[in-house]
């Protein structure tokens, strides 16, 4: 069941919260990031934790996201020796989730660590909280590449969510539990998506703001991308018809 929520109450003060940054090649963004998060997360959490996951960046990611560890207890950092793929770095991230809540926020810094909190308010009504950008700041051709594919995955996979790629969601961390997810790709969203589906998650979407990215290049439009992403959904179209046929 997935619904659609305008209004947001104040936010409930959870138990714990885990957010996992995938990045890759982030060196511009990621101390900027992890520093709004540290001002933010003690007014959502009693607990939090901060995951940066270095996605075999080649620049100075992974070495700034360890000072920061070194100096703060709240932070951790899950290294890939070489560039697997974002759907790898989310996989990571999710495994390397400790507390009751885990928070997908994009490393590359266009998300508003205070929009958090507008997730966290849904919660524990519902499972899964996902973000809609209102006002999405990429180029023309990548937001009109979002829509298609985003109307893919609904006559596809049967997924009733608006924006399923945005970098921004919050879930219930038990129920990530043991999916079997397999995209190392952009597909992740989806396949993330799809398989809660299937869990009977109670989902909801609710408006977050999307900003410029400031330093740093996007990835998500290269072919290479786009052709793995489109790949891996026809191994899922073919894992989900016959998870339906067993």
């Amino acid at each position: 069941m997935v619904a659609t929520a305008r209004s947001v109450t104040e936010p409930a003060q959870l138990s714990g919260i885990s957010v996992f940054l995938p990045c890759h090649n982030e060196e511009g963004n990621i101390e900027r990031v992890v520093a709004a998060l540290e001002s933010e997360l003690p007014r959502i959490a009693e607990r939090h934790e901060i995951i940066v996951v270095d996605d075999g960046s080649r620049d100075r990611t992974g070495q700034i996201a360890d000072r920061l560890a070194a100096a703060n207890p709240n932070i951790k950092v899950v290294h890939h020796p070489i560039n697997r793929g974002y759907g790898a770095a989310v996989i990571s991230g999710i495994r390397a989730c400790t507390q009751p809540w885990a928070v997908l926020c994009d490393g590359d810094g266009q998300f508003e660590a205070s929009d958090i909190a507008r997730l966290a308010a849904k919660v524990p009504d519902y499972d899964v909280v996902v973000g809609r950008r209102t006002h999405r700041a990429d180029p023309l051709m990548r937001r009109v590449n979002g829509k298609a594919w985003t109307l893919l995955m609904r006559l596809l996979l049967g997924i009733r969510i608006r924006d399923i790629d945005c970098g921004l969601k919050i879930f219930r961390r038990d129920l990530l539990e043991g999916l079997d997810l397999q995209a190392k790709g952009a597909m992740i969203s989806a396949e993330l998506m799809a398989q809660l589906v299937g869990r009977g998650a109670n989902i909801c979407e609710i408006d977050v703001r999307h900003l410029p990215r400031l330093v740093g290049e996007q990835s998500g439009a290269s072919m290479k991308v786009i052709l793995r992403a489109f790949k891996e959904l026809i191994l899922l179209y073919k894992r989900l018809r016959q998870a339906r046929h067993l």
